[in-house]
Parts: C-alpha cells; sequence; structure tokens
C-alpha cells in the first residue's frame, strides 16, 4: 500500500476523477482518495510514475507521500497549513470588494457621495467597478485556473461552477459597459444599475471565506491525531559506558538500558529490569487508574513515570513502538472509505456536470418565458454558485476521521473506515473465553481445609510444595500464598511425578500435590473423606474450578482450587451488550463444564464448548446468517474466526497474530472498550447520516430555489451573492457537526432501543454443537477379574441409573458410563457395592 499527496481537488468531483483515472492503471487493485487529507492511497502492482502520470493526465498533481514515511526510525506526520494564504487572499480582497461595493450599490443605489469627477459619469462608475472586480478575480485566480482546467480535462468541478458563475456575471457586465458608451441619457444609468461586477467579485470572496472556515475545521479534525504525536518523547536518558548521558529518542536502539526517573516520559517500549514504579497509560489505553510496574513488566512509549526509579531494556523503538504504531492506524485508515461514501461518491462523480446543465437549462427556459437576458443570466449563475459538492465529499471522511481521532484516545483502534461502520451494526457478538472474558492466568478461588486443619497450615505446605514448580496452576497458589506473606517451609527431594502431582519432604514427612485421582492413588482415604473429597471436587469442577489435593504423612490437609478468573469489567460489558440488543455467544475450546460455568456468571446467552480452531470460523459463519457477527478474542486460534467475522476485535494484550487478524484492536484488554467501540461507530454512523441528509437536502433545497422555481408559486428569488454565501458555508457547517462527535464519551453507557436478533435455536436434549448431548463419566473400581464382572457391573448400573451405555473393563479397573446428565456417584457406587465391587471414586 502506497500513499500519495494529489494537488489540485477541491471538491468530491475531483476525488472522484482520480479514483476513476487511477483505478484504470494496468496493475492498481483498489485506490481510495481522501478529500479531507488531499491524499491517496494505492494498492497494487503499478508503478508510482504510472500512477502519478495518470493523476496528472485527469488534471492534477501528485506525488509519493512522505508526511507518513520512516524518518529516523518514528512517524512524522505533516500537516499542511492551507488557512494562511486563504486568509491573506481574503483580506486584500474583501478590501477591494467593500469598496467595489461603495461605488456600486453605496453610489449608485444609495447616492454616497463620490469625488466630483465620478459625479454624472456613469462610465468612469463602472470602469472602476471592473478594474475592482477583475483585481479581486485576479488575486482568486485559483478558482479560475482549477475550474477550467477540469472543463479542459473533462473533469469540471466545484471551482469550475465557481469560475464559470464568476465570469459570467463578469463578461455580461463588460458587455454592458461597451453598451453604455453607445448610450445616453436614462438608458445609460439604467445598464449601470444592471451591472454584476460587485456578484462576480463577491462570490469569490465568500466562496474563499467558506474555504477558510472548511480549512480550519478540517484541520481540527486531526488535532486527536496530533495530540498522540505530540506524546511521542524527543530524547531518552540511556547508559552508555556505564555513564548516564541523554540521547536524541532516534539513538536509541533495541538492547539498549534507559533511565526513568519520576515524571519522566518512556521514549521507547521496553521491559523493566530494575525497580518499581506506577505508570500512568491513560494516553494509550484510556484508563486513567495508573499501573503497577516492576521486574519483567512491559513498559510503553509516552506513558509517564510516577514515582519510583526504573532502569528498563529497550524492545521496541521507532515505527515498531505501541505509539507509533496506533499513530500509523489511525492515520492510515483516514485514507479508507467507508461503505456509506459510495453513495456521495456516485452522486459527486456526477454532480458538477449536471448542475451545470441545470443552470444552462434554467438559463434558457427563462429567456423562453419572456425575461430579460440578464435576469435569466442570474437565475442561471444562482444555480451554479448554491449548488456545493464538496458537502457531499466532506460528510463522511470527517467524520470518520474524528472518530477514529475519539477512538485512539479511548484505546480502541479501528484499522479502516468500514471497521468503524461496520461495527456499530453489530447483532451477535462472539467471545473467546480465555484472555478475553477471563484473565488468561489461573488463580486461587478456594481454599477448603480437612478437618482438623487450619487453613494457614494447608496453604503453607501448599506454598511451601508449590513454590518449586512452573506449573500455572503452581504458580497462582504461589502468588496468593505471598500475597498473604505465608512463609515457605524447607523441601528437599523435590520432584514432578508423572500422574499430575508433585512430591517433596516436609519436616521429614512426605507430602503430596495434585489431582484427586493422584492422591487417591498415595495416601489411604477413609470411606467418609472419601466420599466428601469427591463431592467437593466434583462440585468445584462443575463451577470451572480445578481442584488441587494435599497430603502430608498420609493424612489428607485438604482442597485448594483454581480458576482463569473472569475479568472484573466482563460481566459489565455483556450486560451492556444485552442492553445494546446485542446477543452475545461464548465459543470456547474448553469443556462443556467450564464453559458453562464461565457463561452463567458473566451473563452469556449461548455458549459453544469443545470447539477446535478450525471451527471457531465455521460458528461464526453460521452466526452470520442470523444477523451481522463481531468475534472478540486474543489467541492465536482465534485467528481464523476474527477474519471470518463481519467484524474481528482483538484484545490488546492478545497475540499478533490475532491483532493482524483484526478489524478493530482494544489497546486497554478491557472488555467493556468493546461495547464503547460499538457505541461509538453508532454515533460516528449517526454523525455521517446527519451530514449525508443536510448536504444532499441543501442542494434539492438550494438549486430549484436559485433555479426560480419557487417564484411563480410563492415569489422567492434568489440573489447569486446569497447563493454564494449558502455554498461557502455549507461545507463548513458539515465539518462542523462532525467535530460533535469530540464530545461523545463512548464509554457512556445508555441503553439501546435495538430489537435483538434470533440466534440458532438449542434442544435441550443436544449440545451447543447441535449433536446428542452427552457426558461420559469414568469410575474406578476394584474388585473385577473376567467379562462376567464386567456384565455384573454393567447391569447393576443400568438397573440403578438412567443411562445410556455402560462400559466396563476389568483390565483397566473402570467403567465408563455415557449419560445425558451427570450421574449420581452415591448412587451408582451403591450399585456397584451392591454388586460385589468396591468403587473406588470418579477418575479425573
Amino acid at each position: 500500500m502506497e500513499r500519495y499527496d494529489v494537488g489540485g481537488m477541491s471538491c468530491a468531483a475531483c476525488s472522484a476523477r482520480v479514483e476513476k483515472a487511477v483505478g484504470k492503471v494496468d496493475g492498481v487493485t483498489s485506490c481510495s482518495v481522501s478529500l479531507l487529507t488531499n491524499s491517496m492511497v494505492v494498492e497494487g502492482s503499478a508503478s508510482a510514475d504510472e500512477i502519478i502520470g495518470a493523476v496528472e493526465h485527469a488534471g492534477y498533481t501528485a506525488k509519493a507521500q512522505n508526511a507518513a514515511t520512516k524518518q529516523n526510525n518514528k512517524i512524522k506526520i505533516e500537516k499542511p497549513n492551507e488557512v494562511k494564504p486563504l486568509v491573506q487572499r481574503f483580506i486584500i480582497s474583501l478590501v477591494l470588494l467593500l469598496v467595489l461595493m461603495y461605488f456600486s450599490m453605496g453610489h449608485v443605489m444609495w447616492r454616497f457621495p463620490l469625488p466630483p469627477f465620478f459625479e454624472g459619469n456613469p462610465i468612469a462608475v463602472a470602469l472602476v467597478q471592473m478594474i475592482l472586480s477583475a483585481a479581486v478575480m485576479i488575486i482568486n485566480k485559483r478558482f479560475f485556473v482549477s475550474g477550467f482546467k477540469g472543463l479542459i480535462h473533462r473533469a469540471p468541478n466545484m471551482d469550475t461552477l465557481v469560475s464559470l458563475g464568476s465570469a459570467a456575471s463578469f463578461i455580461w457586465s463588460v458587455y454592458e459597459l461597451f453598451m453604455m458608451t453607445v448610450t445616453e441619457g436614462e438608458a445609460r444609468m439604467s445598464l449601470l444599475h444592471g451591472l454584476y461586477f460587485e456578484s462576480a467579485a463577491m462570490i469569490l470572496v465568500l466562496i474563499t471565506l467558506g474555504k477558510i472556515l472548511e480549512a480550519h475545521s478540517k484541520g481540527k479534525t486531526t488535532d486527536a491525531l496530533q495530540s498522540l504525536m505530540d506524546l511521542s518523547p524527543k530524547t531518552a536518558v540511556v547508559e552508555r559506558d556505564g555513564k548516564e548521558v541523554e540521547v536524541p529518542i532516534e539513538a536509541v536502539n533495541i538492547g539498549d538500558i534507559f533511565i526513568l526517573r519520576p515524571g519522566m516520559s518512556v521514549p521507547v517500549d521496553g521491559v523493566v529490569i530494575e525497580g518499581e514504579s506506577t505508570l500512568d497509560e491513560s494516553m494509550l489505553t484510556g484508563e486513567s487508574i495508573p499501573v503497577d510496574k516492576a521486574l519483567d513488566a512491559q513498559v510503553y512509549s509516552a506513558t509517564i513515570n510516577q514515582n519510583g526509579y526504573l532502569k528498563c531494556r529497550a524492545t521496541r523503538v521507532g515505527e515498531d513502538t505501541t505509539l507509533s504504531q496506533i499513530i500509523r492506524t489511525v492515520y492510515e485508515a483516514s485514507a479508507t472509505k467507508a461503505p456509506i461514501a459510495r453513495i456521495a461518491d456516485k452522486v459527486s462523480g456526477v454532480f458538477v456536470p449536471v448542475v451545470i446543465g441545470i443552470a444552462l437549462i434554467t438559463f434558457i427556459i427563462w429567456l423562453i418565458t419572456g425575461a430579460e437576458f440578464s435576469y435569466a443570466l442570474e437565475r442561471g449563475i444562482s444555480v451554479l454558485v448554491i449548488s456545493c459538492p464538496c458537502a457531499l465529499g466532506l460528510a463522511t471522511p470527517v467524520s470518520i476521521m474524528v472518530g477514529n481521532g475519539v477512538g485512539a484516545k479511548a484505546g480502541i483502534l479501528f484499522k479502516n473506515a468500514e471497521a468503524l461502520e461496520t461495527a456499530g451494526k453489530t447483532q451477535i457478538v462472539a467471545l473467546d473465553k480465555t484472555g478475553t472474558i477471563t484473565k488468561g492466568a489461573p488463580e486461587v478461588t478456594d481454599l477448603v481445609p480437612a478437618d482438623g486443619v487450619t487453613e494457614s497450615e494447608l496453604l503453607q505446605i501448599a506454598y511451601s510444595i508449590e513454590k518449586l514448580s512452573a506449573h500455572p496452576l503452581a504458580e497462582a497458589v504461589t502468588a496468593y500464598a505471598e500475597e498473604r506473606n505465608t512463609a515457605a517451609l524447607p523441601c528437599e527431594d523435590f520432584r514432578n511425578l508423572s500422574g499430575h502431582g508433585l512430591s517433596g519432604e516436609i519436616d521429614g514427612e512426605t507430602v503430596y500435590a495434585g489431582s484427586p485421582r493422584f492422591i487417591r492413588s498415595k495416601i489411604k482415604f477413609s470411606e467418609d473423606s472419601e466420599r466428601k473429597t469427591n463431592a467437593l471436587a466434583s462440585a468445584l469442577a462443575g463451577d470451572g474450578k480445578t481442584p488441587m489435593l494435599f497430603s502430608k504423612g498420609g493424612r489428607l490437609l485438604g482442597v485448594i482450587a483454581a480458576a482463569d478468573a473472569v475479568k472484573d469489567d466482563s460481566k459489565t460489558a455483556v450486560r451492556e451488550l444485552s442492553e445494546l440488543g446485542i446477543r452475545t455467544v461464548l465459543i470456547t475450546g474448553d469443556n462443556e463444564k467450564t464453559a458453562a460455568a464461565i457463561a452463567n456468571a458473566v451473563g452469556i446467552e449461548k455458549i459453544y464448548a469443545s470447539i477446535l480452531p478450525s471451527g471457531k470460523s465455521d460458528i461464526i459463519n453460521e452466526l452470520k446468517h442470523y444477523g451481522k457477527t463481531a468475534m472478540a478474542g486474543d489467541g492465536i486460534n482465534d485467528a481464523p474466526a476474527l477474519t471470518a467475522a463481519d467484524t474481528g476485535i482483538a484484545i490488546g494484550s492478545g497475540s499478533d497474530i490475532a491483532i493482524d487478524s483484526a478489524d478493530v484492536v482494544l489497546v486497554g484488554s478491557k472488555l467493556t472498550d468493546l461495547t464503547a467501540a460499538i457505541r461509538l461507530s453508532r454515533q460516528t454512523l449517526r454523525n455521517i447520516h446527519q451530514n449525508l441528509f443536510w448536504a444532499f437536502i441543501y442542494n434539492i433545497i438550494g438549486i430549484p430555489l436559485a433555479a426560480g422555481l419557487w417564484i411563480p408559486i410563492f415569489g422567492i428569488a434568489l440573489n447569486p451573492m446569497f447563493g454564494a454565501a449558502a455554498m461557502s458555508l455549507s461545507s463548513f457547517c458539515v465539518v462542523s457537526n462532525a467535530l460533535r462527535l469530540n464530545l461523545f464519551d463512548p464509554h457512556k453507557h445508555k441503553k439501546s432501543h435495538k430489537t435483538a436478533v434470533a440466534l440458532p435455536a438449542a434442544d435441550e436434549n443436544t449440545n451447543s454443537k447441535g449433536e446428542p448431548k452427552t457426558m461420559k463419566t469414568v469410575i474406578n473400581v476394584e474388585g473385577m477379574m473376567c467379562p462376567m464382572c464386567e456384565k455384573h457391573v454393567k447391569e447393576a448400573i443400568e438397573k440403578n441409573l438412567n443411562v445410556e451405555s455402560v462400559t466396563a473393563s476389568h483390565e483397566a479397573n473402570k467403567v465408563e458410563i455415557i449419560s445425558a446428565k451427570p450421574i449420581d456417584y452415591d448412587k451408582a457406587a451403591a450399585a456397584i457395592t451392591d454388586a460385589g465391587y468396591t468403587p473406588k471414586g470418579i477418575e479425573e
């Protein structure tokens, strides 16, 4: 994808012409021209020379853009200053216009005094008007250069309308001036009253005023992006040869050690290697609460170190930093077009020729109806100068630019304009579990000591052995114990045993830690203890938690359960989605029990459990038949589904592949940012609709009014000068309306009255994939010696429990039960015991 600066464009007709010209170049696969930034994005294999040649052949200028290029390894974006030269032209033109108006309207209509030379000398008054009008036209010659160049290239634009209107007024007035030289008396004074020199000049002055207002407002649309750029630090304090030196940001390389003292901005992305502090990351994530940083924590460019001393190693510099990537994403999104813009583009492509045709027809019809030539000309000029293709061309891009800027401030990145539009149309949101709804790392949820054991005793033994393991569950126990300042006991002969467990020697006694099955194989349970432990483990597993048992000296100490904890804002986000009229679905590779527990905890309506990565995209494609579907995820396995969804939403803390596959990135990794993104998209789309309405309605009402359609009915006519004033303000109004988006808070929640779509029906006898719902339970049984034993156990279970099938194996000492619902273990154990065999608990 290559970007180009395009010069000479004045309205949407120009951008449509450039797009059409470049689109015809061999090798160009797509072309998008932004009237807002006077830039063009081209994709394909065509060379820069071919693309620039096509633009120049269409009557415009182009050059490979250096506004967002890599300069010293960082992004630099330049915003052209259009306002200053326009203001200079306007002031000089206005002074001349005021003098012209004094001679034309002041003296001719209201008899304002003039030097004696002009008294009784109408030709001299007319000559002064012509000279002043010509001076204004020369000062504003760019309208004529651009306008007539567009005519020559058969691509008329807004400047064509303005220049035709002004030139027609001037030429007609010059003709009238020559007629004055061959007439006398009252006829000469009558011709003086019919001059339009002031109209020719005032049209240009008013349009220039409109251009100033438009350029000023357009400049404000990039303020959010500029504020992000201003955050970029200019220098960094790094270690060089054992000394701290301040160097330009461009001199920082990957692997350099940089220093952060309180109040300093982080120069580049890095990782903490020494110290502790809190950092203000609100400029990147929109989250005002400072973030604690310690050893191995990530720090990001432009965030602010608040109170501690940190030493960090640079991991990403220049254009690779998080801030630079955000700036680039927002900037490049400004050059893309939303699907809704296609309507305005199609109209803009034929708008100017149609308006010229309407002006010509208006002129002819008034002549045919008997109007004077000057009056018919006035009606035609009014049509030319009131029409505004600029308002149509700016209606969408200004809203997109402002919406993207608001999103960037809130930690929400839309990669293109289409994503910003389609996100708000979402009707179904599919959510991944791990790292999206949950935190992505297990945490201790339950601490249940055995009889005669205290919580502190259980936790101390658990901590003493688990701190030696690198397993995620062990890390959860370790973190939990350290938060409570638990002291670890010396653990000797530590071993990581097969069978999902640990062993070690503490206080001269053997300690085991692991799954219920593992502990059951290492120590002897009493019947009552085994029943209680099995029931507790089954209940914890049903809640989506993983039970870990601990024993010491052959005695059970208790159970500690851990689970991937739900994010603090997940329940709020799901509720807000529901209140926005959006249905929620959970898609996870976890088992049905865990998925159901998480879904119930946060309020998700439907689950798809035990889904392989390839199956996630299939489910998304199925959901798309029911409504516009967004997928939110963070892992590599979510990438196919993110791509398949109408809108892919990546959690910012997720994998690079997931982020690359997504259309929207939530930098702060908060799920409530998802609802904020949808609200912002809807508000932006609403703003675009308002802009398009006013742009269309302005022209629909203004053109007939200027043509004189209402004169026979209501007696309402429009002077060309008022038409020019209306045209000059139309684009300004559209841009100002878009700027109102800066006042919108995407995190402020309001209920929506949108009707939720239906989800795929779920039969109570089928699982989330539409397959017959079944559960497999494996019970360890001792005492089976032969196939006849297997038969006895099978018949006993089938007689006492409602199951679909039973498979017993005397070789494996197991019974596998398939059922539609969870079985009653106590009832199954009693049946097995009655058959003469010994149940040893459910296998995990």
